[in-house]
């Protein structure tokens, strides 16, 4: 039983040196999580111009196709 009690105690204090850490490196967080949120908007920005260019290219094809 006093090997279950020193596991968990371990446990118990690697969680407690994780929130410590991020405690006093909060910025490190919000600066990755910012950058991932700005990463999410680009590639969704850069997903509809790629869906305007290809109506674009079918409209010019649709075009040229009647003249």
């Amino acid at each position: 039983m006093e090997f279950v009690w020193s596991v968990v105690t371990f446990i118990g204090q690697a969680i407690e040196a994780v929130f410590g850490y991020v405690e006093h490196h909060h910025w490190v967080f919000a600066f990755l999580a910012g950058g991932y949120v700005f990463y999410l908007h680009d590639r969704s920005i850069h997903a509809r111009f790629d869906a305007l260019d290809k109506r674009i290219d079918e409209i010019r094809k649709r075009l040229a196709i009647e003249y």
